[in-house]
């Protein structure tokens, strides 16, 4: 999934990584935090974590790599563990496997 923190303005530190989901589905984990859904009352915002309260963006990663919201030209870091994982079957781009940053 992509994963950005939105606390301090439109464009923040964002990750591709891996996150699991509770068996209700109304959590997302990642990173030893939990998220919840806005419910459509975010801005800029869909997800927020349970214990800081911050908000956050977290979606599918896009085949086209353009997952920040205004096209920023800023890189994204991608946990090892999803990183060929994303390069080949997301982004269907297997020579780039070995790169850690969109």
């Amino acid at each position: 999934m992509y994963i950005e923190d939105k606390s301090e303005g439109l464009s923040g530190p964002a990750r591709i990584g891996r996150v699991t989901f509770s068996k209700s589905g109304k959590s997302i984990y990642y990173g030893g935090m939990q998220f919840r859904s806005l419910k459509g009352a975010g801005f800029k915002s869909n997800f927020y974590e349970i214990d800081s309260g911050k908000h956050y963006w977290i979606s599918g990663p896009r085949k086209d790599g353009c997952d920040r919201l205004y096209g920023e030209k800023v890189s994204v870091e991608i946990d090892e563990d999803v990183r060929e994982e994303y390069w080949t079957e997301i982004r269907q781009k297997p020579s780039s496997k070995t790169k850690t940053q969109t």
